[in-house]
This record gives structure tokens, C-alpha cells and sequence, in this order.
């Protein structure tokens, strides 16, 4: 019989664990992306985009959530939902797979932002660019090697430093700026044409990537106290919260910044500082967002190290995985070989390949696939803890939007989350067929 986990972690917890995840270095680094996409004013539309997906996604998450409330989160999700059919096992499978890749290049992309972004405070060649991110996945597992219920607390502190940062620079704007000059121009030059939804669509993969990790609660599920009602909560209450505060950071800003001049910098946060304050406001301020970089690695990791594990105790994959550690019971075999394969990928990726890369290989199989699922499961189960409303609707829109942005993170990478999704399936047969061959 499998080693239980212990439900330790609350409403707060929870909130905290999603909310530092979808912060990370993400918006530092994709505001001028953003603004460079559309080349105007309009550029909060993709905040505004990325929102709305991820409140529509997080309702199918939620029902989901709140009825499988275990370790592992989309993988148990999708076992459930494809349960008697048979690609069951083989999409729940493929999706553990592409977790393997997926999340070290997760935990790779907050490593390679938080080098690129400590050159504003220290310039790095390359060969020390690389060690840096490769120090912060090393000293991310580091600290995860202990109790739930201690990397809980761990989460509240990281998440009162993240949202300390976002409103300092939220307060320079309002005090030293005009924050409604941007919102007073947000259309000005604005057509909604061809030329603005395709913009729309690349400016929301940037955007998008900032909003990740509201439903990283799911993958906790089994850790969650009260978890049909706290799942939901969380995520709910974490997309509200991040979208306020983006909007605000991007206002914030572009008030005293023309976007015209934001567009061009790559520590636009630290420059925006200077300007207010000085250099040493500005190094402080770098600081900071080194830590909501760290935090932001040391959530991924933590919520995806749990969903190997969950298969392989479900006897659905390798079985190493599912080993806890006996004191502290955690999964650390899973934990290890995530921050080994992040460690790789941090050294040998750029941070641009690697956000387009980690949507479009996760949107097929987790994003989609479960949403489907939750289409299916729907005709056979009726008694969900959590009911979105206006089912099947928001599950509709969130199957297009999620196919929108597939379709706008490029051929090539559309292709490599193919080729991935390929080779599952080829594993996956050898080992059934190994298996078959064993009894």
C-alpha cells in the first residue's frame, strides 16, 4: 500500500503557492515584449486576454480539482475523464511524459530570467550567465528537501516578498506619474483588424506565460485541507489578484516611461526605478525581483515533482517515482530527477525558445485534453463538488482560445510538442507491450 500524504496546507498557502508561480520573472521580462509586439498603446489587451483564459480555463480546473483532489492533478484528471475509453491510458500517460520536458523547462525558464536579469546588477558572460541559472535550480531543490507543512510558511514568506515588490513599483507610478494617461490613450491608433488579432494573438503567448501557474493547487491536491472548496478559492482568488496587479504594474510604468522607450529595454523595471529613485533604488528593486524570479522556481518545482509521483503510485509509470522520502515524505526521487533535467535546460536554452516551447507543448495534452475530458466525465458523473455556471460554455471558449494561442507560438515549436507527444506514444506501447510479455 502507497505512503499517504498529509493535508497541511490552506486557503493562504494554497493562494500563495499559485500566486508566486504566475509572478516569477515572467512579467519583468515579457513587458517590453508585449509593447514591442503591438507597437502602441493597445498593449494592455494582452493582459487583459490572458486574464480572461485563465479565469475561463480555471473553471474546468476547478470542477475537476474540487472532484480529484490527489496528487498529481491533470494527470489524475485525464485518467478519470478518458476512464473506459481507449486512449484513457495512453493520454494520462502522454501527459506525465510531457511533464518530464515541460516542467524542467518551466523551472529552466524562471532560472535563465533570473541570470538574464542579474546582469543589471553585475554584467555575466555567457559561461557565468549559465552558472547562475544553474545555481538557482540547484539551490531550488535544495530547498525543497523538507516537510510540506515547512515549505508552506516558506511560500507565505516568498509570496508577501513578491507582492511587496509589485506594489512598490505600483506606488511609483501612482505617486510620481499619471496613471490615467495610459488608460486615457489605450486605443488611440487602435483598429481592430486582421493586423491587431494577429498581434493580439502573438502579445497573449507572452502574456499568457505570465499568467501560468493559477492551477498549480491542482497538483498539490492531495496536501490541500478542505481541497473542494480551497481549490477553487485559490485559483480564483489568485488570477483576480495577479491581473490587478499587472494592470496596475504596466500602468504604473508606462506613466512615467513612454512606451515608446519601455519597448526597448530589457530591465525595464529597474530602469523605471532609477528613474524615480536613483541607481541604489533601482539595485534594490533588481533585488527584489531576483527573489520573485527564485520564488517562482522554487513553486514550479514543487507542484510538478508531485505529478510523476502520483502515476507512478498509481502504477501508471516508472516506478522509482513513487517513492516518498521516509522522513520527511516527500516525493524525492520525482523532485530530483525534474531539478536534474531543469539544471540541463537551463544551461542550454535561450529564455524567448523556451516560453514558446513550454505553451505549445503543454496546450495539447493538458490544456485541451483535460477540457474535453471534463466534457466527457460530464455525461457520466453528475455530483461535482464545484459547478461552474454557464456549463458547457466556458469550456467551449477555453478549447478556441487555447487553440489560438497553439496556433500562434510558431510551426516549429507546434512541431516539437508533436515530435514529443510522438515519442510518448512510442514509449508508452513499449511498455505495454513489456508488460504483457512480463505476466
Amino acid at each position: 500500500m502507497a505512503e499517504q500524504q498529509e493535508r497541511k496546507l490552506g486557503l493562504l498557502q494554497a493562494s500563495a503557492i499559485n500566486m508566486i508561480e504566475m509572478v516569477g520573472i515572467g512579467p519583468f521580462i515579457t513587458l517590453p515584449l508585449v509593447i514591442n509586439i503591438f507597437n502602441g498603446p493597445y498593449f494592455l489587451y494582452a493582459w487583459i486576454a490572458g486574464a480572461v483564459l485563465s479565469f475561463v480555463d480555471a473553471m474546468v480546473w476547478s470542477e475537476l480539482g474540487a472532484a480529484f483532489p490527489k496528487a498529481g492533478g491533470s494527470y489524475n484528471f485525464l485518467k478519470e475523464a478518458y476512464a473506459g475509453t481507449k486512449a484513457g491510458r495512453l493520454i494520462s500517460f502522454l501527459f506525465v511524459w510531457q511533464t518530464l520536458i515541460q516542467a524542467p523547462l518551466v523551472i529552466a525558464s524562471a532560472a535563465i530570467g533570473f541570470s538574464s536579469y542579474f546582469s543589471f546588477l553585475v554584467p555575466l558572460s555567457p559561461v557565468m550567465s549559465k552558472v547562475v541559472s544553474g545555481g538557482v535550480v540547484v539551490a531550488t531543490v535544495v530547498l525543497l528537501f523538507r516537510k510540506i507543512e515547512d515549505i508552506g510558511k516558506i511560500s507565505v514568506v516568498l509570496w508577501v516578498i513578491v507582492m511587496g515588490t509589485i506594489l512598490w513599483i505600483v506606488a511609483g507610478g501612482v505617486w510620481h506619474g499619471n496613471m490615467l494617461h495610459p488608460l486615457q490613450h489605450m486605443n488611440e491608433g487602435l483598429t481592430f483588424d486582421h493586423a491587431f488579432m494577429a498581434a493580439l494573438g502573438f502579445a497573449s503567448v507572452k502574456s499568457v506565460y505570465s499568467y501560468l501557474g493559477y492551477y498549480n493547487v491542482c497538483h498539490l491536491g492531495g496536501e490541500i485541507i478542505n481541497p473542494s472548496k480551497n481549490i477553487p478559492r485559490s485559483m480564483f482568488l489568485s488570477i483576480g489578484g495577479i491581473f490587478v496587479l499587472y494592470m496596475l504594474m504596466n500602468i504604473s510604468v508606462v506613466s512615467v516611461i513612454p512606451w515608446q522607450q519601455a519597448k526597448e529595454s530589457s530591465f525595464i523595471m529597474s530602469v523605471f526605478m532609477q528613474e524615480l529613485a536613483g541607481v541604489h533604488a533601482a539595485h534594490l528593486l533588481t533585488c527584489l525581483i531576483l527573489v520573485v524570479a527564485f520564488a517562482s522556481v522554487f513553486s514550479a518545482t514543487l507542484g510538478y515533482s508531485r505529478i510523476p509521483y502520483a502515476a507512478a503510485v498509481d502504477g501508471a509509470f516508472f516506478k522509482p517515482f513513487a517513492k516518498l522520502h521516509d522522513r520527511k515524505k516527500f516525493p524525492y526521487v520525482s523532485l530530483l530527477f525534474l531539478g536534474t533535467v531543469a539544471f540541463v535546460f537551463s544551461l542550454l536554452f535561450k529564455l524567448t525558445d523556451v516560453i514558446s516551447a513550454i505553451l505549445a507543448m503543454r496546450i495539447i495534452v493538458q490544456f485541451i485534453g483535460q477540457a474535453i475530458g471534463l466534457l466527457l466525465l460530464s455525461k457520466r458523473r453528475k455530483d461535482f463538488p464545484y459547478k461552474m455556471a454557464l456549463y458547457p460554455i466556458p469550456v467551449l471558449i477555453a478549447i478556441v482560445m487555447w487553440t489560438c494561442i497553439l496556433l500562434s507560438t510558431g510551426k516549429h515549436m507546434l512541431l516539437a510538442g508533436v515530435s514529443v507527444m510522438a515519442a510518448g506514444v512510442l514509449v508508452f506501447f513499449i511498455t505495454m507491450r513489456d508488460r504483457a510479455d512480463s505476466q
